[in-house]
């Protein structure tokens, strides 16, 4: 009894454990939007962006730290042993000094720049554009991620979709040898056109383990974007994004300078180098400034005297100096500024070049898959109907073996052209919102 109940046992524990095992191999199904999501929920990059922006926040509080007023307070306590402690000045009567002295100072103070030549404003103003920049640099990397996101996982959808294709078409050319079969075994056709079915199935199915080692290869590229364990096996799905287009090519340029993180960068530069230019300027510009200060002056030794034997003078005074040195030692500095400025202008136009270039190709390039499509679903229906056709014939000895697996074969590749040929398309159509500034606004 005891036995048949461990046996039980045993047998609910290993099917338990098989149970887990099968889950745990079990494929994830995500859609393209939900793959996003992770991968940029998960990124290392974006995190480590993430931290440049607060060290950005954190520079552009200290400058405006930087106007507010100081203050200081400090005390000192000063102890003298005399050893000559009498003093005697010509004839005069001899002066008797103690044997040792006790003082205690001290001062706190409060000062505020008034005006500085604008340093601080400009400080100011720098340094929140440079926490500008960081975001764009978020924004950006946050594209880079999502077009590498978006091509992997295209990427293996086109090998799953071709997986599909051979499985599909491995079951029909299964059909065929069955029929050949019949037929060998009837006399209507040869041993050799029996082998030759054969031959060509053998093939497929060097093609879809071909296809097998890619899709691995992809998945596990996807499995690391996305924060996966890198055995996880992953399922796409089929985009509903449409494929149309819309829009000529210079609305695409017109909202890529609107847009694009690189042409705001440069313009944040731009603006850097302005504020600098006027901040070297500024030099020439006298500085003025407000302090307050009190003292504490005892001379005993204890901190609060018995009696009134110490001072508390208070003063006020404001301050006001120029520098007109720089009259004549800052022009080149001016110069300097000016020229970075000139140079930050000429990099902004070079961006303008260079991104119209980059928009025209991705432009260009949807262009090209969308007329790819039409042609090749033609193709598809033409295979399709040559296909049937053959079929037709061949069943009633019509047609040769050879015009049969031809047909096949046909229909066989433009099929996979067709599923390959949307996936470009989606890419390049993903390409062309990333150029034009748009990856985050559809």
């Amino acid at each position: 009894m005891n036995i048949n109940y461990r046996n039980k046992h045993l047998l609910i524990l290993s099917l338990s454990v098989s149970m887990l095992s099968s889950f745990a191999q079990e494929n994830k199904k995500l859609s393209l939007d939900e793959a996003l999501n992770l991968g940029l929920e998960n990124s290392k990059t974006l995190k480590l962006s993430q931290k440049k922006i607060d060290e950005a926040v954190s520079v552009y509080n200290q400058s405006k730290d930087a106007q507010l007023p100081t203050a200081k307070a400090g005390i000192t306590y000063n102890h003298a042993e005399i050893p000559s402690h009498t003093l005697q000045i010509g004839s005069s009567k001899p002066i008797e000094l103690p044997k040792s002295a006790d003082a205690i100072l001290g001062n706190l103070s409060v000062e505020q720049l008034i005006f500085g030549g604008n340093k601080l404003r400009y400080a100011r103003e720098s340094t929140d554009l440079l926490k500008k920049t960081a975001e764009l640099n978020l924004d950006k990397d946050k594209e880079e991620i999502s077009i590498a996101i978006i091509k992997t996982y295209l990427n293996l959808y086109k090998l799953q979709v071709s997986q599909a294709v051979v499985r599909q078409n491995i079951v029909a050319i299964d059909k065929q040898i069955t029929q050949t079969q019949r037929f060998f075994e009837q006399g209507l056709v040869t041993k050799n056109d029996l082998l030759r079915l054969q031959l060509q199935k053998a093939n497929i199915e060097l093609t879809r383990l071909d296809i097998l080692k890619n899709e691995n290869i992809v998945n596990y590229d996807l499995d690391i974007l996305l924060g996966f364990p890198q055995e996880q096996k992953i399922e796409t799905t089929k985009s509903e994004t449409s494929i149309s287009k819309n829009g000529s090519l210079a609305s695409y340029i017109a909202l890529a300078l609107n847009n694009r993180q690189e042409i705001k960068q440069a313009d944040n530069q731009v603006k850097l180098e302005d504020i600098n230019l006027k901040s070297v300027k500024s030099n020439l510009l006298p500085t003025l400034g407000l302090g307050i200060s009190a003292y504490y002056i005892n001379p005993n030794g204890s901190f609060i005297p018995k009696e009134q034997q110490f001072i508390a003078p208070i003063s006020a005074a404001a301050n006001l100096s120029w520098n007109f040195g720089n009259l004549w030692t800052n022009k080149h500095k001016v110069t300097e500024a000016s020229i970075r400025k000139d140079e930050s202008l000429i990099h902004k136009e070079m961006y303008v070049d260079k991104l119209k270039s980059e928009v025209n190709e991705s432009f260009q390039n949807y262009d090209l898959a969308i007329q790819k499509i039409a042609i090749i679903q033609t193709s598809v229906d033409q295979a399709e109907e040559n296909d049937r056709i053959v079929q037709s014939k061949y069943t009633n000895s019509t047609a040769s073996i050879t015009d049969r697996i031809d047909a096949n074969t046909q229909l066989f590749q433009t099929k996979i052209n067709l599923e390959l040929a949307k996936a470009d398309a989606q890419l390049a159509y993903y390409d062309l919102l990333k150029s034009s500034g748009q990856l985050f606004t559809k």
